[in-house]
């Protein structure tokens, strides 16, 4: 594969993209349009601006999150499902000066590994937790989801997800930012480039609470998936706008140096 140090539109002098050295050069798996490759892109790149990658350990755990490890060069450890928050807290614990992060799906992470998340954040943990909702499971078929909007078809919910029988989808950076444990949490949206440089931002304030030793540091990232979602990438990025965004609101929910 060409490196992207040398893409450049014809008769520039200076290329337009670099790639850092965090990120690996290799083609990706996910499908197109998905966004885990700019989730990555980002956490990558303020790996690589706090200097913090020779100490960063990265743990994931099952769903399309899972093959982060393909895409970062760092240390990384595969958890089973749902539990990388527990086992990035042992992690923490036995090496504290590593920079330590999970990558995770809210089928992961706000399912099967609710428990795990809220605790690790309410005991304040230091480590740092990157949540991708794309409001269905990828991976294993196009199921509902924790975040699965009212109203939104999947492969278990034929009519659309019904609140009466199903409930609603989980504000989960809502419930993170409660908790005492939690020194910083933020959703933000990779729909377009505006939000893509806010989400930046709010990735790399999740690893300076942890750095600083101020608490959990947590991220959610609000992600397109088409072909669970049955459309182009473009409607799938229209679809963040209209129908998540609104559900999802956009912000700070909590930082525990502006309080």
């Amino acid at each position: 594969m060409a490196s992207a140090k040398n893409l450049r539109p014809q008769g520039a002098e200076k290329p337009v993209f670099d790639i850092n050295p965090v990120l690996s050069e290799r083609v990706t798996h996910y499908c197109p349009g998905c966004h885990h490759g700019i989730a990555h892109r980002l956490v990558s790149e303020v790996l690589h601006e706090l200097g913090a990658a020779d100490k960063a350990i990265l743990v994931t755990s099952v769903g399309c999150a899972a093959f982060a490890y393909d895409y970062f060069n760092v240390d990384c450890l595969e958890a089973p499902h749902g539990r990388a928050c527990a086992v990035a807290t042992g992690v923490r614990r036995a090496r504290p000066e590593a920079v330590v992060f999970t990558y995770q799906g809210d089928g992961d992470m706000a399912a099967i590994g609710t428990a795990e998340s809220l605790h690790a954040a309410n005991r304040g943990e230091k480590i740092t937790a990157v949540f991708i909702n794309n409001t269905v499971y990828g991976m294993t078929g196009g199921q509902m989801a924790p975040t699965t909007l009212v109203g939104q078809k999947t492969t278990t919910t034929l009519q659309g997800r019904n609140f009466h029988s199903e409930g609603g989808p989980i504000r989960l950076a809502e419930i993170m930012a409660q908790l005492q444990g939690v020194a910083y949490a933020a959703r933000c949206a990779l729909d377009s480039v505006k939000h893509v440089k806010a989400a930046k931002k709010a990735v790399r304030r999740a690893f300076d609470v942890q750095i600083a030793g101020l608490g959990f540091g947590f991220v959610e990232l609000l992600s397109g998936c088409p072909t669970n979602w049955h459309m182009d990438p473009v409607a799938a990025n229209k679809r963040i706008a209209t129908d998540m965004i609104p559900v999802f609101p956009l912000g700070v929910f909590r930082d525990v140096e502006g309080e």
